[in-house]
């Protein structure tokens, strides 16, 4: 009798099917709120504190003008707000309002119990391995880039 043995997925094949689990979960909490997936993960960000624009643009992969349209559209909703920096007045950051506060706690709270339900019947040992390697890879990627050459003006947030 010849048994076949099913394929093992590859590293990144599997890492995208997990990207696009985590997407539809983003997906299914937007709806259940009546928001868009990139308007949750905005608020989710922003859960914990104003965020200048810069960094918005970095955690959400976004150029500056699709952020600038997000928030613009978000602010439009009463969810957020632009303050000035009290370290640079020519920086914005980007923080939540009452409502955008509540939506934002709801948000989160509903995505992470997605994803714990999700995880719930891996054995501790498999969850705490996991946490690590997607630990290590985000510190790898959020490593700055060794720099070429002096730096060309500030910073801005």
């Amino acid at each position: 009798m010849v048994t076949t043995k099913e394929p093992t997925p590859s590293f990144t094949s599997a890492l995208v099917r997990l990207a696009h689990l985590v997407q539809q979960v983003f997906g299914e909490v937007s709806r259940e709120h009546d928001l868009t997936p990139q308007q949750t993960q905005l608020l989710c960000l922003l859960v914990d504190g104003p965020v200048g624009m810069g960094e918005l643009s970095r955690a959400l992969h976004l150029e500056k003008s699709s952020l600038t349209g997000l928030v613009d559209r978000a602010e439009k909703r009463g969810l957020v707000m632009r303050t000035r920096s009290s370290r640079d007045r020519r920086a914005c950051l980007i923080e939540l309002t009452g409502e955008g506060r509540r939506m934002g706690e709801l948000a989160h709270e509903g995505v992470a119990a997605r994803l714990e339900a999700l995880a719930g019947d891996l054995p501790a040992g498999h969850r705490d391995l996991l946490t690590s390697a997607v630990e290590a890879l985000l510190a790898e990627h959020a490593a700055p880039a060794p720099r070429s050459g002096p730096r060309s003006g500030p910073e801005r947030a």
